[in-house]
């Protein structure tokens, strides 16, 4: 079992990162390449979604549920990269509805390649909200369920682009350094008989964790790409999974939480979305060094301290197999693998 981490290391790392690192300018060429960036109407998705229109990209796909705001994403992105006509699309995605979710996969599975897709939509709110026709709160089916229902749908196709192209796609899911800060503290509720399962603790208002909900899910996203790539072999596999901190970015993410957003943001230096987003490009691109991996400022990054404990394994394997129930649930017989 790992030392206990000591705050004072974790904010002297944040700090070094915030102040100090700059995510290099990308480069690598994405010429004859389909990317599907999600959440990508704004802030770091659109910025991604312009450097890979900008890197060469046959087809940038804008996945998002504001079309309206895609469009004129669309528009800006051609204006500035001056890619040809055509290669940016928009396509509409609601992760608050699993329909929604299901349209979007059917519709990518009718391309001709998928070589990367980038999951980047997700929220942050303090108010506890469950989801009208979802079976969990807000930021559990956006971050979490609908995330990796998606992720599910779509391995298929980014397996078949690998063996049909003799390439390596990428699925790369954005998270956060603020995983580090939680441990679940809904999984007490479990732990002191007042809920059945995680999901449904998390599904408490009672229970749940207004403030630590966005780092919890974040926790989430983290635990759910190692236990994936636990059982599935570096070796051979065909597609990267892996996930990416962008760090403290100026984005929307964090509108619900002025102005205390705006004024961490002065103290921490928060990077430019578009600086930020170049750790997306970087972590769609990355070697199969990273599949299962977190990584951070560019490179593969140690996880929070709770993730590599025993306590932390075993609420892996329950985060795990709830989401997957959950999933499995709203999509039948979903392949995994």
């Amino acid at each position: 079992m790992p030392d206990p981490e000591p705050q004072f290391h974790y904010w002297r790392s944040l700090l070094w990162s915030q102040w100090c690192f700059t995510p290099p300018y990308p480069v690598t060429s994405w010429a004859g390449k389909t990317v599907i960036v999600t959440g990508s109407n704004v802030g770091l998705g659109r910025e991604a979604a312009l450097h890979f229109a900008r890197l060469g990209a046959e087809k940038v796909i804008l996945a998002a549920r504001n079309v309206e705001a895609a469009e004129k994403a669309k528009l800006s992105i051609e204006a500035t990269t001056k890619c040809k006509a055509g290669v940016v699309e928009c396509w509409p995605l609601d992760l608050c509805l699993y329909d929604s979710v299901k349209a979007f996969a059917a519709r990518c599975n009718t391309l001709s390649r998928v070589d990367c897709l980038l999951e980047n939509a997700g929220v942050s709110k303090y108010r506890f909200r469950m989801v009208p026709g979802a079976l969990d709160e807000l930021q559990i089916t956006t971050n979490v369920v609908s995330t990796f229902l998606l992720a599910f749908l779509l391995l298929p196709k980014l397996k078949e682009t690998a063996l049909k192209f003799n390439i390596l796609p990428h699925l790369t899911i954005v998270t956060s350094e603020l995983h580090h800060q939680t441990t679940i503290p809904e999984r007490k509720a479990v732990e002191n008989g007042k809920h059945a399962t995680l999901l449904e603790a998390l599904n408490d208002p009672k229970t749940a964790s207004r403030s630590a909900r966005y780092p919890v899910s974040k926790l989430m996203e983290v635990l759910l790409v190692r236990e994936w790539t636990t059982a599935i072999a570096t070796k051979g596999f065909p597609v990267v999974i892996n996930c990416v901190n962008p760090g403290f970015c100026h984005s929307q993410l964090t509108r619900s939480f002025a102005p205390i957003a705006y004024i961490g943001k002065i103290i921490m230096r928060a990077r430019s979305t578009e600086v930020g987003s170049r750790t997306l490009v970087h972590a769609a691109s990355a070697g199969l060094e990273t599949h299962g991996e977190y990584l951070s400022n560019c490179q593969v990054a140690l996880v929070g301290n709770f993730v590599r404990t025993e306590e932390g394994r075993h609420v892996q394997k329950t985060v795990w197999d709830e989401v997957l129930g959950r999933i499995k649930s709203i999509e039948p017989g979903i392949s995994i693998n």
